[in-house]
Order: structure tokens, then sequence, then C-alpha cells
């Protein structure tokens, strides 16, 4: 069997992206795609799939034959979110999916439009618990990395706020600018440069650390809400049965790929914090994901639209 993982690859490979092209997640296959096709030396070819909120995709991959040359680009929505929303997807992601690398995470930013009177996290909280159900959020849609995030603020803070669902980002973002809705919880590349232009305020950001691109920012967790943490993250899969000497030979390639200085700081500059580690760590973080988010949706009471 080791002769299988030397002679592998001896043709291109596919990497299913569940999304359009242009986005954070097409971004960060086509970074480690380069590096992972250059240590190859074989082709990776970016297949867009995108619809369903990722299932198109997923169940694409899951039924692919597990042979090394299809790869899967999952993530939070494909592996966590949509499996507790969604009774008849049309794949599992435990039993059909042989994880092979955690790329990244990528945290989201509590933004507020200026006319919001709260100059920092604290005075928000308690601007909300002073108006409840006056505050309204805007979102990318229910079941969203920004609704979740939401959600678990709410619970964990004991606010009421509003909830706007969007068809995506760029609608939910037009109408946080204007002042339609108060606030959002976005993700880093999409409003930076909204903060620094100053049209928009950032109060904390929601993962386990601070940002090196937004470092004034607290996070919600060091700012009084111990235990928050939402963030979107990234990872390779293959199709289940795949041989586990290529897993391994995949597995550190990426890893390799996640320590090239160049792919750090663009995977910063996406607000996206590297990571790398095992299959079976990835493994189980994808369980551990999608127990502690089933466990938020099912007490939220969220539904698709």
């Amino acid at each position: 069997m080791a002769a299988l993982a030397q002679s592998y690859p001896a043709k291109p490979i596919r990497l299913i992206v569940p999304f359009a092209a242009g986005g954070g997640n097409d971004n960060v296959a086509r970074l480690v795609g380069k590096h992972l096709s250059e240590s190859l030396g074989q082709p990776l070819v970016i297949d867009n799939r995108p619809g369903a909120g990722g299932a198109l995709g997923a169940e694409l991959a899951a039924k692919a034959a597990p042979d090394g040359y299809t790869l899967f680009l999952g993530g939070v929505g494909s592996h966590a979110v949509n499996p507790n929303l969604n009774e008849s997807l049309p794949y599992d992601p435990i039993r059909d999916f042989a994880p092979v690398a955690l790329l990244a995470s990528a945290p989201l930013v509590l933004v507020v439009h200026p006319s919001v009177p709260a100059a920092s996290f604290k005075a928000f909280v308690a601007l909300a618990r002073a108006r409840p159900g006056q505050l309204n959020y805007a979102s990318n849609g229910n079941g969203s990395s920004s609704h979740l995030a939401a959600v678990m603020f709410d619970s964990m803070t004991g606010v009421d706020m509003v909830h706007v669902p969007y068809k995506g980002l760029s609608p939910a973002l037009t109408d946080l600018l204007s002042g339609r809705v108060q606030l959002m919880f976005s993700s880093v590349v999409a409003i930076l440069p909204h903060v620094k232009s100053e049209k928009l305020r950032g109060l904390a950001v929601t993962g386990s650390r601070r940002l090196s691109s937004m470092p004034d920012l607290p996070t919600i967790a060091e700012s009084g809400v111990p235990g928050y943490e939402a963030s979107s993250w990234y990872g390779v899969l293959a199709p289940a049965g795949t041989p586990r000497e290529i897993v391994a030979r995949l597995n550190a390639e990426l890893v390799k790929a996640l320590e090239q200085p160049e792919v750090r700081t663009s995977l910063l500059a996406e607000g996206a914090e590297p990571i790398g580690g095992t299959p079976e760590q990835f493994a189980a973080h994808i369980r551990s994901e999608k127990e502690r988010l089933g466990k938020l949706i099912r007490k939220a009471k969220i539904r698709l639209e």
C-alpha cells in the first residue's frame, strides 16, 4: 500500500467547492490548491458547484470514487449546520467523508451602524438589554454563520434582538451601511474597508483570540461573555473509503502549504486563521461542531426558509 501513496497522483485532482467563484471559500481553495498542485506535481482543478447552501457540491463529492482524485472543500455549513437543518440531506457529514485537514478558521466581527449609540461592546450589550426587541440585525440568511453568531449572542447575554435575514451578504451589507438595520455579525474581509472608513463601527470579534488585521477589537469572550465563540471554518475532505495512505499524503502536503509564509499572509488577509493538524483532529472537530451547533439550532427553533 505504500507504493500506492508513492505513485499517487498520476492524473489531475478535482477539488469541489460548493460555492460560486470569488467568495471566501473559493479564495481559500485556490490559494491552498495552487501549493498542493505544485507539491504533488499534478494540476488541481477547482470545480465550483454552488447550490442548496453547499449541499449540492457535498452530495457530488460524497458520491465520487474514493480514489483521491476528487476532494471537497467543506465547512461549518456543509458539515455542521446543514445536517441540523435538513433531515433529508442527500449525504451524511460523518459517514460519507474522510476528513483530510482543517485549513483555517474565520471568525466574524460584530459591527454596528454609526447611529447606534454604543462606542464599545459593553456599552452595546447595555443598550441591547435596555431596548429589547428594538435592535435589528442583518444576516446572510437563516442558518448562516452570521445568523447563528447572533443567536448565540442573544442566548448568552440575555438580550432580545430582531433577525432580518437577507439572501446573501451583499444586500445585508447594503442595508447595514444605509442604516436600515443596526448591526451585523460579518466576515472580516467584507466589513474591514467600511470600519476603516468609519462607515461602520467594529465592536468585537467572535473568535477565541483577537485578529491580527483588527488588533484593537476585543473578543466577545474577553469582554464579559466567557465561552462565546462563533467562527466559520474550511477544510479538505475526501469521499469515505479513500485509502488512508492517500489521505495521509494529502494531509502532509496541505499542512506544509499552510506553513508557507505567503499562504499564511494571504489567509490572514482574508480574515482566516491557518490551523492544520491531523485527519483525526479534523474528524473530532466536525463531530464537536455538529453537536454544538445542533443544540443551538434546536434551542432557537431555527428552520430553513
